[in-house]
């Protein structure tokens, strides 16, 4: 066997060897990969719910002629999860007489602007649509927002390592090769 085939077949055999005797192919990547990011590091939506997704699926409830309670209910059995209980909760409570305040208590912080928006609706009978689409267009202005403000931090942050790497090149291949044209110039 030659030289050049033996490298070949070291190199092979080297570069399985991560998924040797892992029983099935990636599983070695798999072990390596980081733990889960939390998507919302500011406090909102903590849950993992859209706010303003949650707010137009109940506008739709309710602009579908349902009152107050059911919409909550319906939505929330749709929803499922933590959120789905708490507005499941809220709209049983509010069936059975409960205070507004009484029925969103412990709610957490992603259904606030829900209960906020509705609460003129159920104390004094204002049209909650309005309400609830305007508090969901100033959720998305301010994802918006911190959407622009994150991407313009990066561009300030990119410039360092980017000059980093282009002066370098920009050296080597350009004023180098003048230099030297121009020293053989002189000496020569």
């Amino acid at each position: 066997m030659s030289e050049v085939a033996l490298v070949c077949v070291v190199a092979a055999v080297l570069s399985s060897a991560p998924w040797v005797g892992s029983g099935r192919p990636g599983a070695g990547r798999a072990r390596r990969l980081p733990p889960a990011v939390d998507p919302a590091p500011h406090g909102r939506a903590a849950v993992g719910i859209d706010e303003a997704l949650l707010l137009d699926v109940v506008d739709a409830a309710l602009s579908a002629g349902a009152p107050i309670p059911r919409a909550l209910q319906a939505v929330g059995e749709l929803m499922g999860g933590p959120v789905g209980a708490v507005l499941v909760r809220a709209g049983g409570a509010l069936v059975l007489g409960a205070s507004w305040s009484a029925a969103w208590s412990g709610s957490p912080a992603a259904v606030r602007d829900l209960a906020d928006g509705l609460e003129p609706a159920w104390t004094s009978g204002v049209a909650p649509g309005p309400a609830l689409r305007a508090r969901a267009a100033r959720i998305r202005a301010e994802r918006r927002s911190r959407t622009r403000a994150a991407a313009a931090t990066l561009g300030v942050h990119l410039v360092l390592p980017l000059g980093l790497c282009f002066l370098p090149a920009f050296v080597l291949l350009g004023l180098v090769p003048l230099v030297f044209s121009l020293a053989a110039g002189l000496l020569g």
